[in-house]
């Protein structure tokens, strides 16, 4: 594979070349300082004051070029607008059209600067992460605190990009004038919404958007789904997006996620009832509700897999399994067999698709909407999570038709399975399969891990990487060696082959996450899956009763997030709200425990609201930080970050409902406390192990 520094070289706009972070340079110091450090001829303070002055200066030289560039942008925009001033008096069809080229011109020149400062950014990123990697300490959360808000700083020329900004709406109102409006007075003010159809202003937009990853509550809810983003798409790539997107295949996929989630919770209130109608202990649920999720722990490998070659035939197998699965456990109850109960539940977890549902999106969406169809994603499970418990409430009837009961029990399989099949006829009517032949020749994308490594870097650090040509023959003697070290320390970006070569590419603080991911996931479930026994044990609520409270709990995942993503997250490093989060689990937990007599509704409402919302906020976190840490190689492939995550999910969901089960032979009075003894266990390791890693990091 082409190196790092080959590969961005031949981006590079060669005209500008003298103009780009000497990333070749730059690496070079890195290992000169280290090779210093260790015969002690410099100290470590000096290294640090010598790195921050070298990319000062680079950064400086950067800022200079891109405020010259805007000047050179903003002049021949003076000029132009002086030509659309004389057409307003003397309208001509011939110069209208060609002062509308001669703004689109200064659209495509204002996109090569975009991607001068794209590129540049990434570069920076790359050397610094280098940095912090081979001296273990955290230079990167340093520069940036020291340099983003001072005043006479030269990343906030680049952290604004007023004069960008400015220039991208003169570009946009003046091709919005020239178009033919039919009539129309409206300026581009008037109607905001109103989409300007040029494919220069869409490309400046959607460059814009690459430069401007600020926190807010898309980008939030993006990260709950873990979906892997490009980090440097060329025009051809986003043309190869543009042409295999399809929008009624993505709601097919989003509506897989909705109905998924559905299926999952919506027999959460019923599952203990309709254990003992079938002569098993309530606490039997446990099983029948983890079933799904056993049977997820392999399902989630080959749709992986799968989606490697077709997305549409995969969606078809889960669809067709989802609609037996669910037929066989409504059919449960009057064959009286909890057998054909828990095959009906493999059957339901074996046609989980989430992998495949990731996959399209981040692979057949186009990067300008990518973020909101990752948001789509999120939002659709957390109203799924929703629906089903309110939707299991709803079902409270009993009568029979012919020799099949239809009761609280068996509603939820019937209804899914009608649900399963009408989404089933209408993927083979609407579903068009995109073409996979592209990939073969695609370049390796770059993962979340890359493309936001750090907060302030997404938000503002837009700056560059190449090798600027006064230092070309001063590299030419070393730059075999640099290449060769670079592609070692790269594993030259092939995606991981196997569950051991994904595992061998996690580092400490990636696997604190998948820790902390397992912990949130696995107290969860423990919540959720018990909750039907234990109110009906402690408090004799009903069905109805059972599924208002986990509705409830679902429909708070959105709220919470939207206060996250827009506030908490702008006021505090998401650090520091993983830790906070992490302690409240860790109090809600605490809060739980049976010891005063008697255990009261406000007790347990409380208390589950505190750890379902704190692990909700939790898990935003996590992901993002998650997307950060994970190494390039496992943005795509079968063996991918998001199949990572699910697996620790999942089988963090099986044992928890396996020890639902397995405690509920120590009795119920008992259940509570014991299924939380775990869950506070889990919790305390994953404090300790995130104050013994970030602290070892800083």
């Amino acid at each position: 594979m082409v190196a790092f520094g080959k590969r961005l070289k031949e981006r590079q706009i060669q005209e500008w070349q003298g103009y780009y972070i000497n990333y070749k340079l730059m690496k070079k110091k890195v290992k000169q300082y280290v090779q210093q450090i260790e015969v002690g001829t410099q100290d470590r303070r000096h290294v640090l004051k010598d790195f921050s002055r070298m990319l000062d200066n680079q950064i400086e030289k950067i800022v200079l070029f891109l405020l010259e560039q805007q000047g050179i942008l903003a002049s021949r925009l003076a000029k132009l607008d002086e030509q659309h001033d004389s057409l307003q008096q003397q309208p001509d069809m011939s110069q209208i059209s060609e002062l509308r080229e001669a703004y689109r011109a200064v659209g495509r020149d204002l996109l090569k600067l975009l991607f001068f400062v794209e590129i540049n950014a990434i570069g920076l990123r790359k050397i610094l992460k280098k940095f912090d990697k081979r001296f273990g300490y955290r230079f990167t959360n340093y520069y940036v605190k020291t340099r983003a808000n001072h005043p006479y700083s030269q990343l906030q020329q680049v952290f604004k990009h007023v004069g960008i900004g400015a220039v991208v709406g003169a570009v946009s109102r003046n091709l919005h004038e020239l178009q033919n409006r039919q009539g129309s007075y409206l300026s581009i003010y008037d109607q905001p919404a109103l989409p300007l159809q040029d494919p220069v202003v869409d490309s400046i937009r959607a460059a814009v958007d690459r430069l401007t990853h600020s926190t807010n509550f898309l980008n939030f809810l993006a990260q709950h789904a873990l979906i892997m983003q490009d980090e440097l798409p060329t025009p051809i790539e986003e043309q190869v997006d543009d042409q295999k997107y399809h929008f009624m295949s993505l709601l097919l996929n989003l509506a897989n996620t909705f109905l998924y989630m559905v299926n999952t919770y919506i027999v959460v209130p019923t599952a203990d009832d309709y254990s003992l109608s079938l002569g098993a202990a309530a606490t039997v649920c446990g099983i029948v509700i983890g079933a799904m999720a056993v049977a997820q722990v392999f399902s989630s490998v080959y749709f992986s897999a799968w989606s490697n070659k077709s997305y549409f035939q995969p969606l078809v197998f889960s669809s067709i399994a989802l609609l037996v699965g669910n037929t066989l456990y409504a059919l449960a109850y009057d064959l009286n067999s909890i057998a054909v109960l828990l095959i009906g539940r493999l059957f339901c977890g074996l046609g989980s698709a989430r992998a495949v549902n990731r996959r399209y999106i981040s692979d057949c969406v186009p990067l300008k909407i990518r973020m909101q169809a990752s948001a789509a994603f999120v939002s659709a499970s957390a109203l799924g999570m929703a629906c089903g418990p309110a939707l299991a409430g709803l079902l409270q009837t009993n009568f029979r038709i012919y020799k099949l009961t239809f009761n609280q029990d068996t509603l939820p399989g019937w209804v899914m399975a009608v649900a399963w099949l009408i989404y089933l006829i209408w993927l083979c009517i609407s579903f068009k399969e995109p073409s996979h032949d592209f990939e073969e020749n695609q370049l390796p994308r770059e993962s979340n891990s890359e493309a936001v490594q750090n907060d302030s870097l997404e938000e503002g650090l837009k700056q560059p990487l190449l090798v600027s040509s006064e230092d070309k023959q001063q590299d030419e003697d070393s730059e075999q060696e640099c290449d060769e070290s670079e592609e070692a320390s790269e594993e030259s970006r092939q995606p991981a082959t196997s569950i051991q070569s994904a595992y061998r590419l996690l580092t400490p603080s990636v696997k604190v996450q998948l820790l902390i991911y397992f912990m949130l996931k696995y107290v969860m479930e423990i919540l959720l899956s018990e909750s039907s026994v234990i109110t009906t044990y402690y408090f004799h609520w009903s069905t109805s009763t059972v599924a208002i409270f986990l509705a409830s709990l679902g429909l708070t995942v959105l709220p919470v997030n939207i206060v996250v993503g827009n506030y908490i997250s702008n006021m505090f490093e998401d650090r520091q709200i993983l830790l906070a989060s992490e302690i409240v689990v860790c109090i809600g937990i605490l809060l739980s425990f049976h010891i005063i007599n008697p255990y009261s509704v406000p007790q347990y409402v409380c208390s589950g609201l505190i750890v379902f919302v704190s692990a909700e906020v939790l898990e935003g976190v996590n992901l993002a930080l998650l997307s950060r840490v994970m190494s390039s190689r496992l943005s795509r492939g079968t063996y991918n970050g998001g199949l990572l995550s699910t697996e620790a999910g999942t089988i963090a969901r099986v044992i928890a409902d396996g020890t639902i089960t397995m405690a509920g032979y120590l009795g119920q009075s008992r259940l509570l406390n014991v299924t939380l003894l775990p869950s506070l266990f889990i919790c305390i390791s994953s404090i300790v192990a995130t104050c013994l890693t970030y602290n070892s990091l800083y």
